[in-house]
């Protein structure tokens, strides 16, 4: 076989390969179809859910801690204002950051744990001892500290500082992996073609850890949320707008524990944050299936 029919690859369509993996995930993963849809159904509720939902309406003392009833499905919060409406409104800004923080840890971690063990010597040196210092620091109380010095009442910035603080432990795994791929033929031959170093690592090497690296950008989105969750529930970012953590914080500090009818005010964040950890863990689970179509058809 020379050395161009091994790096020329068969041709794929992405649209019709999604297409099949959904129909066998509908046939013989219904978790994992499910969890797809549940990763749709929040994504939905991020984009639209503030624009479709209705505000939660004006304080009204007479309604402080209702129970559920038909008005007021999942009953009202310490200023008489519908749980529900704020449940279905609070998924945006954590899912936006959640997503940016992983996407920026996940390139971090890709790049530079690819170049670090194709190049070797010094580079991988470097990195190594970067990364081992990172590793080093516990990411969720430095951001309690940061948090005492930086004012985390921009998205981005937030999502920035989980995103810069979240790297090392991919960048490992991505480098032990690459150390393998790099002695296969395929490698070889888009080296002895004069292939550059950028497309040997990102079209030939990494394109066959796309699991792998799907699933860690999912473990990234979870972790990032929870850090969220975290500081919010602490006081530590601006309780401005609505989200899920904001309503943990207020719940506390506003003494629904104390009442019997809020039960649901403080279990619906809670519900809603677990119910998409699970879609998003068991639908990355079933992406196996769509990377690997020889698990597909066995």
């Amino acid at each position: 076989m020379s050395a161009e029919a091994v790096v020329v690859r068969h041709r794929r369509y992405p649209l019709r390969q999604l297409a099949a993996w959904l129909r066998d995930l509908l046939r013989h993963d219904k978790v994992g179809f499910l969890g797809v849809l549940g990763i749709l159904f929040f994504v939905g509720l991020a984009l639209f859910g503030p624009i479709v939902v209705p505000e939660p309406g004006k304080p009204d003392v007479t309604k402080i801690y209702q129970p559920p009833s038909l008005e007021h499905p999942l009953g009202t919060d310490y200023e008489g204002r519908d749980v529900l409406a704020q449940v279905l409104r609070g998924g945006r800004s954590l899912i936006v950051v959640a997503v940016l923080a992983a996407l920026l840890s996940t390139v971090i971690a890709i790049t530079f744990g690819a170049l670090a063990a194709y190049l070797g010597g010094t580079v991988d040196s470097l990195t190594g001892l970067v990364t081992d210092v990172i590793l080093t620091i516990p990411q969720f109380p430095l951001l309690v500290v940061l948090s005492a010095f930086v004012k985390l009442d921009r998205p981005w910035l937030l999502a920035v500082l989980i995103g810069l603080l979240s790297w090392p432990t991919l960048l490992r795994a991505v480098r032990a992996q690459v150390l393998s791929l790099k002695e296969r033929e395929y490698v070889e031959a888009a080296r002895a073609l004069g292939l550059s170093t950028f497309h040997i690592l990102f079209r030939e090497i990494l394109p066959n850890m796309a699991p792998y690296i799907v699933m860690s950008f999912t473990i990234g989105v979870t972790s990032a949320i929870y850090a969220q969750v975290g500081l919010y529930f602490l006081g530590l970012a601006p309780l401005a707008g609505e989200n899920w953590g904001i309503m943990l914080n207020l719940a506390w500090v506003r003494g629904a524990i104390f009442f019997k009818d809020s039960v649901l005010y403080i279990l619906s964040p809670i519900l809603a944050i677990a119910l998409l950890q699970l879609s998003l863990v068991t639908a990355a689970r079933s992406l196996e299936g769509l990377f690997n179509p020889r698990l597909r058809e066995s």
